[in-house]
Formats: structure tokens, C-alpha cells, sequence
């Protein structure tokens, strides 16, 4: 079965890839694995931190037990670079543990897409640092993640 199309495809323009990055920031910011997941193949290849994944049921796993330890999550995303396939992006978010730690986490992720505009495989690497509360900079209301 040929996929339906998940625009913007490749090959990017700097406008294009703009509209991938803030999609992939809009769904991460949901919280919501299932929806995150469709953006993936269904046999994408992760490196997350020290974690490597496939598949996309290994992604919703991974992000249901993400979402289980970083508390009031919040992501932004800024794209980096780009070429025909391919997109970086450095990001930082912000998030707490159950003992009310705040964190600030950043990173950078290298992607890549098929052509119909699925991600294939994503390569991040992240450091946390540890933050007081009043140091936070992502304080927006969103929305409770989906049930």
C-alpha cells in the first residue's frame, strides 16, 4: 500500500522545511504518541539520547514512558538546516520530574524523509541541565494531553 502524502514533501525549500519543523513542534507539544507516531514510517530508525529504536510501535512506547518521567513538557523546535530529503533542527524544552525538579533540555536532531514526506530516521542528541522554576522560560497554557 502506497502511503497518502504528508505534505510538505521533499524535495525542502527554507519555507517548506520551516512548515515540517513547526508541525513536528506543534505534535510533540500534544503529548500525544499515536499522533506524534504517524508522522514516522512505519520502520523508521530512531537514536534518541543512548536509545535506538524501530518502528513506530517503539516510538509510542518510548514516548508514552518519555511523558510518564518529563512532567509539563514543553518544546520548542528551530530548524538548523536543510537539504532535498533531509532537515537539522536544535530544540530545547522544558519539563519536571515527579519530585518538582525542573529541567531545561537541548538538543539537536538530524532528519530524513521518503518521498512521500514521512520521516525514515531521526537522530537526536539531548543534555539536560537543571533549572529552578523561576528560570523557566516556557510558561504558555496547552491543552491536556489526549486521553
Amino acid at each position: 500500500m502506497i502511503p497518502a502524502p504528508r505534505p510538505p514533501l521533499p524535495p525542502f525549500t527554507a519555507a517548506t522545511a520551516r512548515q515540517k519543523v513547526q508541525a513536528a513542534e506543534d505534535a510533540w507539544n500534544s503529548r500525544d504518541p499515536d499522533r506524534i507516531a504517524l508522522a514516522y514510517t512505519p520502520d523508521t530508525e530512531w537514536r534518541n539520547r543512548s536509545e535506538f529504536l524501530n518502528g513506530r510501535p517503539a516510538v509510542i512506547e518510548f514516548l508514552r514512558r518519555k511523558w510518564t518521567r518529563e512532567l509539563d513538557y514543553r518544546l520548542r523546535k528551530e530548524l538548523w538546516a536543510f537539504g532535498d530529503d533531509r532537515i537539522a533542527v536544535r530544540f530545547e524544552y522544558e519539563w519536571h520530574d515527579a519530585n518538582g525538579q525542573w529541567f531545561r533540555s537541548y538538543g539537536n536532531e538530524n532528519w530524513e524523509f521518503d518521498a512521500p514526506g514521512y520521516m525514515r530516521a531521526r537522530y537526536a542528541s539531548i543534555n539536560d541541565v537543571m533549572i529552578t522554576e523561576a528560570e523557566r522560560k516556557f510558561r504558555w497554557e496547552r491543552p491536556a494531553p489526549a486521553a
